[in-house]
């Protein structure tokens, strides 16, 4: 019976007949009796399925908060003493910040769903001796498989025969160019990627044909060792989330132990009646607490959202938001997010000089220069026909969608063509002017192609291309600038070999021979005599231009920038050169990471910025090992390999347009447009969030601490309340909420991108913050009781008196909503009071409803309130602009000092 991946985890190190014999198989695969016996005992080829959280469990974490859970018991306290108006509102107030939540956080998870989709539908056995066709999930181990161009591998194969194989791998180990398979034994320790003697279930099969017989099904593949990292992943909370619980059990811890003291104090001491206390207790509670807090948390996410989709970055949790203002490191994949994902010729050395094309993709606009200067081919024999060799030994073709062009065979013959007319040729006409006459595909072994061609005129021409130090053993000469014949200088291509090879390109030699028209068929005696050397080919998969900007922006933030890639060491140092990361001289590879323990790695991953030949492991690890550090990581990616890095990182970003749906799913922000330069703008946007609730917390708090300190002096010195627990919470809910709202929509700050990234312990409470909610709070429990106590002294009733106390309440809010748009610059002038349409529209609903609540004779039955005569109107907007002008004024007074101190440091 086969051995479980449990058991073996080293096929690739094994030979052909080993493997059959280790899942008791044959190169005739299995009888059918025999893979219905291993199907009953593997089950079937396919991904368990993940637990899902259902809605009603979704619903009832929106009150897993304590703020909602106090309120919930101030509300059953309410219940029991009989005062049922009071009940409901607190209620209400407590549904309608849970329906908010459950709304805006409505996607579950779908990672592990998305994997499974990646296993092939059908899938090419031998069963009984004879090629069947059957679903992939039917696949067991030992079975025997044919994969074709265009398949998706149906399951771990260990390959028993191959023939010019090539496997696109990018989704597992992140390199772009197909991988070359062949059927000989690896080292037990190689790498993913070098694993030539294995195809992986979800790859795609890009030329060839291969035969393998099964060794992995289902969540025994690599795929489904991926997806049970997935599942063992634990996402990490956010730093705001963490902020927000330290604030609310403080909060809790206070407001619990003020009440009760206040309780014990009226009750105890001052012989006031139980009930009278209790609802004093619940009137200081709601004041203390911020009831809108949650709901403005998660509309100012939520408008985040809305700015960032505006920018093709798409959010799926709403935390993740404001986690973006708080990025120190982006950890970035290689291929197709800090790359295009596109191969493109960038280099063409012929004997006397190097041509640099320019142009990015498979679009053929573009050209050739020297040192800068364009250079027309027409007028350099040796580079035209450098290239046009290259289209003619050439399997690729291009075609065009639009403005998009796309490549149908292997991508690095597509650049080649796309290289050729940027040189002016015309490849339909080249296809009439040389027809192939004959081929010799490309083999491993012999690390070569050749086409033979023939014009009109019966001149043959034989054009080879492959590995350049196989193309140079075949030749004795080389062609000079004008196009003729000179011995060959293998010393100085081979040190033009080196030195583009450093800069991460991949390099390719061609050559040419010309031969007799009756010469039609070809041979590999036909290579080895009368060759000539035309070139070097340097192409390489070429960083976005917007990229390199959002590098340079980042570092410019203070965030680092590391790029992790399975790909080669150097073609990674090659390409974090062209992006300017700030390490670039020091490559650290997977087998490397492998030797390092936990401490040693986060050390390396601080300094570090190149990562090469990794594996979804090494990615998960320095994740891992960043966050050790303090680190707050987002980390991007596209392929199943960055899966579980993902949705380890604080923020997972996947690339939407050429990304995997595994990436997505695991991420918490996918990017529509696929462009790097996105997430400089979504740190942006996610600093700007930040700021806004900041400002909308500190316009919360002392408004809260008012309420609260005119409900302890009233205790304390055994006056009336000034203000009802039932007029707090319309307050709370309405005025509060409704002008915190407007500073949601606030802009970014001049300097936002120009200020390093907050600490990802930073208190949400800073000492200047404790310092503005107390002295705020004092300037708004004195504006109340001064009216209320000014107002009783001249005759107003308790009812007429408490309305007026609302209403400067309210009003104090306005002009402080004024104030706090600026925390430390003047709030002064026409532009600056004019404030954004957010601003003027909240606070024009606001005064509407303070209308309506002070007149409308239905508000007086459930508030309890009266008309405000026009003299009283007076003296609560004369109440606000001397707030205004308190806070102005403490604002120029904090300028002054901290200018001193910075002259006094200078």
């Amino acid at each position: 019976m086969a051995e479980r991946r449990d058991q073996v985890t080293d096929w690739h190190s094994l030979d052909t007949d080993e493997a059959l014999s280790r899942v008791d198989s044959g190169k005739d695969g299995l009888s059918q009796a025999e893979a219905d016996r291993r199907l009953e005992s593997h089950g079937p080829n396919r991904l368990p399925a993940g637990k899902r959280r259902s809605p009603i469990a979704r619903l009832a974490a929106q009150f897993n908060n304590l703020l909602i859970q106090i309120l919930i018991g101030a509300a059953v306290v309410t219940a029991l003493l009989g005062h049922w108006i009071d009940t409901w509102v607190i209620l209400g107030v407590v549904v309608v910040n849970a329906v908010i939540g459950f709304v805006q956080e409505g996607k579950a998870e779908q990672a592990l769903e998305a994997i499974r989709h990646m296993l092939s539908p059908r899938a090419s056995v031998t069963r009984d001796r004879k090629r069947r066709t059957l679903p992939a999930e039917e696949l067991v181990p030992g079975d025997v498989v044919l994969i074709e161009p265009g398949d998706k591998v149906p399951a771990d194969l260990r390959l028993l025969r191959v023939h010019n194989l090539r496997v696109q791998e990018a989704v597992l180990t992140g390199e772009s160019v197909a991988v070359e398979k062949a059927v000989e034994p690896v080292a037990p320790d190689a790498d993913l990627g070098n694993r030539v003697g294995m195809a992986y279930s979800g790859t795609l099969v890009a030329g060839g044909q291969g035969v393998g017989v099964v060794v992995a099904t289902g969540a025994d593949t690599e795929i489904g060792r991926i997806s049970g990292m997935l599942a063992e992943v634990e996402s990490i909370t956010t730093p705001l989330l963490e902020q927000m619980d330290r604030f609310a059990r403080l909060l809790a811890m206070v407001v619990v132990g003020i009440s009760a003291a206040v309780f014990a104090y009226g009750f105890w001491l001052q012989g006031r009646e139980a009930t009278e206390m209790f609802m004093t207790v619940v009137g200081l509670a709601v004041a203390a607490i911020p009831e809108g807090l949650p709901a403005i948390l998660t509309v100012t996410l939520a408008i985040g959202v809305q700015r960032m989709a505006g920018r093709k970055a798409i959010i799926r949790r709403l935390p993740a938001v404001e986690t973006l203002g708080s990025v120190s490191v982006i950890c970035s994949d290689k291929t197709g997010t800090l790359t295009r994902n596109e191969m493109t010729l960038r280099t063409v050395v012929t004997s006397g000089e190097t041509f640099t094309a320019s142009g990015a993709g498979y679009d053929p606009h573009g050209g050739f220069s020297i040192d800068g200067g364009e250079v027309d081919p027409e007028g350099v024999p040796v580079l035209r026909e450098t290239v046009q060799a290259a289209a003619r030994c050439n399997d690729a073709s291009l075609r065009r969608h639009g403005d998009v062009w796309q490549v149908d065979g292997d991508p690095m013959e597509g650049a080649l063509l796309v290289g050729a007319m940027k040189a002016g040729l015309d490849l339909d006409h080249e296809d009439e002017r040389l027809p192939r006459t004959d081929v010799i595909p490309f083999e491993t072994e012999h690390r070569l192609m050749a086409t033979l061609h023939h014009d009109h005129e019966g001149q043959g021409y034989i054009f080879v291309k492959g590995a350049p130090e196989r193309i140079l053993d075949l030749c004795r000469e080389q062609r000079d600038a004008k196009g003729g014949g000179q011995p060959l200088d293998r010393p100085y291509w081979e040190g033009r070999i080196e030195n583009i090879a450093t800069e991460g390109q991949r390099m390719l030699g061609i050559a040419v021979r010309r031969v007799p028209a009756e010469h039609r068929t070809l041979s590999y005696d036909d290579l080895d005599d009368g060759m000539a050397f035309l070139g070097l080919l340097g192409l390489m998969d070429p960083p976005r231009d917007e990229a390199i900007v959002a590098v340079h922006d980042c570092r410019t933030a203070g965030i680092r920038v590391k790029m992790i890639t399975g790909d080669h060491a150097r073609t990674a140092a090659g390409i974090a050169r062209q992006l300017a990361l700030e390490n670039v001289d020091e490559v650290i590879t997977g087998h490397e990471i492998d030797g390092l323990d936990d401490e040693e790695l986060a050390r390396k991953a601080m300094t570090v910025d190149v990562f090469a030949r990794t594996t979804p492991e090494h990615k998960l690890r320095l994740v891992t090992a960043l966050q050790a550090q303090g680190q707050v990581v987002a980390m991007t990616g596209d392929g199943v390999n960055d899966a579980p890095a993902l949705k380890r990182a604080d923020v997972g970003v996947a690339m939407g347009h050429g990304g995997t749906e595994v990436a997505r799913e695991a991420a918490e922000m996918v990017l529509a447009d696929d462009n790097f330069a996105s997430v400089a703008q979504a740190v942006r946007e996610g600093r700007t969030v930040y700021d806004n609730l900041k400002k909308a917390i500190l316009f919360l708090l002392p408004v809260n601490g008012g309420e609260s300190l005119a409900i302890l002096t009233a205790v304390l010195v055994g006056l009336t309340l000034p203000i009802t627990p039932l007029q707090i919470l319309w307050v709370n809910m309405v005025s509060s909420v409704g002008l915190a709202m407007a500073l949601a929509f606030e802009p970014p700050a001049p300097n936002v991108m120009r200020r390093p990234p907050r600490r990802r312990d930073e208190p949400m409470l800073s000492a200047f913050l404790l310092w503005r909610i107390g002295f705020v709070s004092t300037l708004f429990v004195s504006g109340v009781f001064g009216i209320f106590a000014w107002s009783q002294f001249h005759g107003s009733t308790l009812e007429e008196a408490r309305t007026y106390a609302v209403n400067t309440l309210v009003v104090m809010e306005v002009f402080y909503l004024f104030s706090i748009r600026y925390l430390d610059s003047s709030s002064l002038g026409f532009a600056r009071i004019k404030g954004t349409p957010a601003v003027l529209i909240a606070v024009a609903v606001v005064v509407g409803l303070q209308l309506l609540f002070t007149y409308a004779p239905f508000m007086e039955r459930l508030f309890d309130t009266r008309p405000v005569d026009f003299i009283h109107g007076m003296e609560i907007i004369a109440i606000g602009v001397t707030l205004f002008a308190l806070l102005e004024l403490e604002k120029w007074v904090r300028r002054r000092l901290r200018g001193r101190r910075q002259s006094a440091s200078a």
